[in-house]
C-alpha cells in the first residue's frame, strides 16, 4: 500500500528512484525494495517523503501504519478476530 503510493507520487513528479533515494540518504536498491513492499519504510522516511511530495503527513503515516499492521498479521489464522479485538479496545 504505502510503497505503491510512494511510487505513484514519485512517478507523477518524474523523479527517478535514484534521485529520491539520494534525497532520503539511502541506497537505491533499498528504496526499490521499500516501494515493492519487500522492506518496511521507517517512520522518519515517511515524514521526509511527506515533505518532499508536499503530502499530508497524517495521511501517509496512516497508510504506512495500516500497511505494517496488515503485513504483520497477513499469515495469521485469526487475523480478523485479532483486528476486531484491537479496534474494540481502541
Amino acid at each position: 500500500m504505502i510503497g505503491d503510493k510512494i511510487r505513484e507520487l514519485r512517478e507523477s513528479k518524474n523523479i527517478l528512484l535514484r534521485q529520491l533515494a539520494a534525497q532520503l540518504d539511502m541506497d537505491t536498491a533499498m528504496l526499490s525494495k521499500m516501494e515493492r513492499g519487500d522492506r518496511f519504510f521507517r517512520k522518519e522516511d515517511i515524514v521526509a517523503l511527506a515533505k518532499i511530495f508536499k503530502q499530508s503527513q497524517k495521511d501517509l503515516l496512516t497508510l504506512w501504519l495500516a500497511d505494517k499492521v496488515l503485513k504483520t498479521i497477513e499469515n495469521e489464522e485469526h487475523k480478523r478476530q485479532a483486528l476486531e479485538l484491537a479496534i474494540k479496545t481502541l
